[in-house]
C-alpha cells in the first residue's frame, strides 16, 4: 500500500498526475515557439543535460525503459545546483521528457520568472521552497509536489535556513 503525505498524494497519484501531463503534452505541436530566457539553474540544467549528451530537439536521441544515473553537474554557481538524470524524446517522437535534481542553498537568489512550452512537476525532497505561479506565492515542504503546467509564469526558490532539494520532470514539446 502507498503511504500517503499529509495532503493526501501517494506515489500512485504522483505516477497518474504524471501520465496524464503526459497524454496532454502528446497534444502540443512540435513547432511552438521557443521558451523565455532562461535562469541560472536553467542554465546549470542545460549544461548538465549537454554533459549527458542532449542534442538540439530534433536531434534528441530516443528515451527507453530503463534505469537513469544523475549526471555530473558544473557544481554549485549562486547558490543553485542541478543534476540532469534523463533529456530525450518519447517514442511518439513529439513527447520531450527530462528530469533533473536541484539544489539551492539557504539565501540563494530565486530564479528569474520564466515561462515554458512544457509543464514542470517539482516533487520536495527536503527543504522548504517558495514556488511562484503567476503572482501567487506557495509554500511547499518536504514530500509536496507542484505544478506548473505550459506558458505559467513561474520560480522557486529557498525560503528556509537549510539546503533545499527537490526533484524536477518537465513534460512537453521539443524546445
Amino acid at each position: 500500500m502507498d503511504e500517503m503525505n499529509r495532503d493526501g498524494m501517494n506515489r500512485r497519484d504522483f505516477a497518474g498526475l504524471l501520465a496524464g501531463l503526459l497524454a496532454v503534452a502528446g497534444g502540443f505541436s512540435a513547432k511552438a515557439e521557443g521558451q523565455t530566457a532562461g535562469t541560472a539553474a536553467g542554465a546549470a540544467a542545460g549544461a548538465a543535460q549537454g554533459a549527458a549528451g542532449a542534442r538540439s530537439a530534433g536531434a534528441m536521441r530516443e528515451l527507453v525503459s530503463g534505469v537513469f544515473k544523475p549526471q555530473a553537474g558544473r557544481g554549485m554557481q549562486g547558490g543553485h545546483e542541478s543534476h540532469s538524470f534523463m533529456t530525450g524524446m518519447l517514442k511518439a517522437g513529439n513527447i520531450r521528457l527530462e528530469m533533473h535534481e536541484s539544489v539551492q542553498q539557504a539565501g540563494a537568489p530565486h530564479e528569474a520568472i520564466g515561462t515554458h512550452k512544457h509543464s514542470e512537476i517539482w516533487l520536495m525532497q527536503r527543504g522548504v521552497a517558495t514556488l511562484y505561479l503567476n503572482g501567487v506565492e506557495h509554500r511547499m515542504e518536504a514530500g509536496d509536489v507542484g505544478l506548473c503546467c505550459a506558458g505559467d509564469e513561474h520560480w522557486i526558490a529557498n525560503a528556509g535556513e537549510t539546503e533545499l532539494a527537490y526533484f524536477v520532470v518537465t513534460v512537453g514539446p521539443p524546445e
